[in-house]
């Protein structure tokens, strides 16, 4: 009981509109990884829609970073959506492979970009709350380069994802966002398992619908 309460005592007074919202969006998230482990266009519908509630969360709950973050999945939700269902011949669209050399290159200028534009906007705002504040940046550049090579159907996403994942379950513990910590561990498991369904279908022609 004493675990419960201490895992989700913050829900007390919490305002029914955001916990509701927040289950909402969490239920979206595993729908979409889900479809992702599946290498399925509706990773994007469903994320468009989980990342656009936790745009109006984040703000609510001074996560700037993550805010960002989640703007960020929308547009690229958008750009995946076109990038996976793009036409490479007359009967197959853009297939599952590995990230090049360049695009390494391009996802550290987006990692090193991303942080440096959270910190601005924390120091702009004067929202620093101590090592969470620099935790979330660090977060926040990573999920811009999983999302960046998400959406470009490289199989490096996942792992750069589970990363993120895996510094963001103790952050938002310890925000006290109990839900979306757990959704986080539940989305460690899923990127390992996404990996390794990813690597059958690497390289290989990929039908349209």
């Amino acid at each position: 009981m004493e675990l419960f309460d201490y895992v989700f005592g913050q829900y007390k007074d919490y305002p029914a509109l955001f916990f509701w919202l927040e289950i909402f969006a969490c239920v979206c998230t595993l729908v979409s990884a889900v479809c992702s482990i599946r290498n399925n266009i509706w990773v994007f519908p469903f994320g468009i829609v989980s990342t656009g509630i936790f745009i109006y969360l984040c703000l609510e709950w001074n996560l700037l970073g993550d805010m960002i973050i989640n703007i960020y999945y929308f547009v690229m939700s958008i750009y995946g959506w076109y990038i996976w269902t793009r036409m490479v011949d007359p009967n197959h669209v853009t297939p599952v492979t590995k990230a090049t050399v360049l695009e390494w290159y391009k996802s550290a200028g987006i990692f090193i970009a991303a942080s440096l534009l959270v910190y601005f906007v924390y120091w702009y705002s004067d929202r620093f709350e101590s090592v969470v504040s620099y935790v979330d940046i660090l977060t926040t550049g990573f999920f811009f380069v999983g999302m960046y090579l998400l959406a470009l159907r490289k199989i490096e996403n996942l792992l750069v994802l589970l990363v993120g994942n895996i510094i963001s379950v103790p952050l938002y513990f310890y925000k006290g966002y109990s839900f979306s910590a757990i959704l986080y561990f539940i989305l460690i498991i899923m990127a390992i398992i996404g990996y390794y369904q990813w690597k059958k279908y690497l390289n290989k022609p990929i039908l349209a619908d």
